[in-house]
């Protein structure tokens, strides 16, 4: 990473944010402003681990060790904009509920599935998802459907892997390019995967790197 692209970080990631939001459906959405970048994946596949690690800042949003807990779009912002015209927040991250989990009462899973598609369809804000695989397990049949979902609703997304320190080293190279294949003909998928450990802090810089460069084109 180039010293420009670390000092363009500290102004985003360098600062506090906070949660501002959790939406259980569409007409609680905050009005569209800031551009949005969303996180989906697997339940338990460390989401709310990865944004904490994300911005440096333990405990913004809430990690639990029961699977299938988030039931909202959580909103988080950097702090000390006002929210007034002029003084908006420069980004939005939104941590999506996790998929996949299947002991989720079916009312739960279609609740999830309307919420998520309708906000996929209709936020113009949304610039990217970052889709989170858990490295130990790979692609599964729920990660193919919501790529498919995205693909449907024609979002960019982008593959991040997640707990790269629970394999060995020498599997993270040939797991991100077996990924890159599996997507490689998706229409909506960019062509690059990130590969992460929250525990660690492997990967997050390029993860960040990722999503001002998304932002910013």
């Amino acid at each position: 990473m180039t010293d420009t692209a670390l000092n363009d970080e500290k102004p985003m990631f360098g600062n506090p944010w906070i949660f501002i939001r959790g939406v259980p459906s569409m007409e609680f959405l905050p009005p569209e402003g800031p551009t949005e970048i969303a996180f989906a994946g697997r339940s338990n596949v460390g989401k709310s681990s990865l944004i904490n690690a994300l911005v440096g800042q333990k405990g913004l949003a809430r990690t639990s060790n029961t699977p299938g807990r988030t039931q909202e779009l959580n909103y988080f912002v950097p702090d000390g904009y006002t929210g007034a015209a002029g003084d908006l927040p420069p980004m939005a991250l939104i941590d999506m509920p996790g998929y996949g989990y299947a002991q989720a009462p079916k009312a739960h899973v279609d609740a999830w599935t309307k919420l998520v598609f309708d906000y996929l369809r209709g936020r113009a804000t949304l610039k990217r998802v970052y889709v989170l695989i858990d490295s130990r397990h790979g692609i599964k049949k729920n990660d193919d459907d919501v790529l498919s979902l995205l693909d449907k609703a024609a979002v960019s997304y982008q593959v991040v892997l997640t707990k790269t320190d629970k394999i060995k080293a020498g599997a993270v190279p040939h797991l991100m390019a077996e990924t890159l294949e599996k997507i490689r003909k998706r229409p909506a998928a960019f062509p690059e995967i990130v590969a992460t450990s929250s525990e660690k802090g492997e990967g997050i810089e390029e993860l960040r790197s990722a999503i001002l460069t998304a932002i910013r084109n």
